[in-house]
């Protein structure tokens, strides 16, 4: 019997999609340091609006180019609202705030204790069964949450950390909802009417919470960064997400979302000029290895919204 053996450029095809899993978790990394350094400038409502809008021009352009089916079916509007307010709007407003009140290291290792959540939701919304290795990942998300969290409680409630726990929970409710809803779209005409939907809430809050935006000078580089956070955060990177996942085994899909806050933490040290100190070190380890200890196992997909 003769051997089969893969098509020719299969394996440079592989080689390359694998690269851009690393370069999505290094750009998402990246996108938390920019959000940091916008919120210098702009509030967390006015930052959300224009990056998110800018994403939305890239994600619809891409859609187009592409020539993904955007339109949708009548029955599938009040489900894309739910989805975009769990996963855009709640999220996008939260992980601002969470640095707003707290430092970026602390706020995106807290938001990607996501699939341990999403797995306790999963229990009760989609009958999975909670099995020995995502218990053990959820203890050590509960070890590392209590180290993290513990000390700053004397000083009082320690907002930055509840507001990363509210984006790591919505976020998991968000990609629960999207299993259970099973809306009949591409994948990436989801995400862009999603992102869109999401991005109409936030100008809501927007005019609820602070009015119109009256943002003051911006240096050019911050201006750059907002580019950045929107054109590729929160467009092209979530447009190569979607074309990759579905050719590349779960496991090294879940490197690009391993990557990312590892990548956050390091750049906040460079960039933000942050010092985690040891306890902070312990508890980031213990959830890291919860995510990790979810993600990579067998058998699963990636469908999540990635943020």
């Amino acid at each position: 019997m003769s051997e089969t053996r893969p098509l020719p450029g299969a394996d440079s095809a592989a080689t390359g999609a694998r690269l851009l899993v690393v370069l999505m978790g290094v750009a998402w990394g990246m996108n938390w340091i920019a959000t940091r350094i916008i919120l210098e400038s702009l509030s967390p409502w006015t930052m959300r609006v224009v990056g998110i809008g800018l994403g939305v021009l890239v994600l619809f352009a891409a859609a187009a180019i592409s020539r993904t089916r955007l339109t949708a079916p009548r029955g599938t509007w009040l489900k894309l609202t739910i989805a975009a307010f769990f996963n855009v709007g709640i999220f996008n407003v939260c992980s601002a705030y969470s640095q707003v009140y707290g430092t970026t290291s602390r706020a995106v290792v807290i938001a990607y204790s996501m699939p341990i959540w999403a797995s306790v939701l999963a229990r009760f919304a989609l009958k999975e069964k909670l099995t020995g290795v995502k218990l053990a990942a959820l203890v050590l998300c509960a070890l590392g949450l209590v180290i993290l969290i513990g000390p700053l409680v004397a000083h009082g409630l320690p907002l930055g950390a509840v507001f990363a726990l509210a984006c790591a929970w919505f976020w998991a409710a968000g990609t629960i909802y999207l299993k259970v809803a099973q809306i009949p779209l591409p994948t990436l005409t989801t995400t862009a009417w999603q992102l869109l939907i999401g991005w109409l809430m936030i100008v809501a809050g927007m005019f609820l919470v602070q009015g119109l935006p009256q943002p003051g000078p911006v240096p050019t580089a911050t201006l750059v960064w907002i580019g950045y956070n929107g054109l590729i955060g929160m467009g092209l990177i979530y447009f190569v997400w979607f074309v990759v996942v579905d050719k590349l085994p779960t496991m090294t899909a879940s490197i690009g979302t391993l990557l990312v806050p590892v990548v956050g933490v390091i750049g906040s040290a460079v960039i933000n000029g942050e010092r985690p100190d040891v306890t902070d070190t312990i508890g980031f380890a213990f959830i890291f290895a919860a995510a990790a200890t979810v993600l990579l196992q067998s058998g699963g997909r990636h469908d999540e919204l990635p943020e």
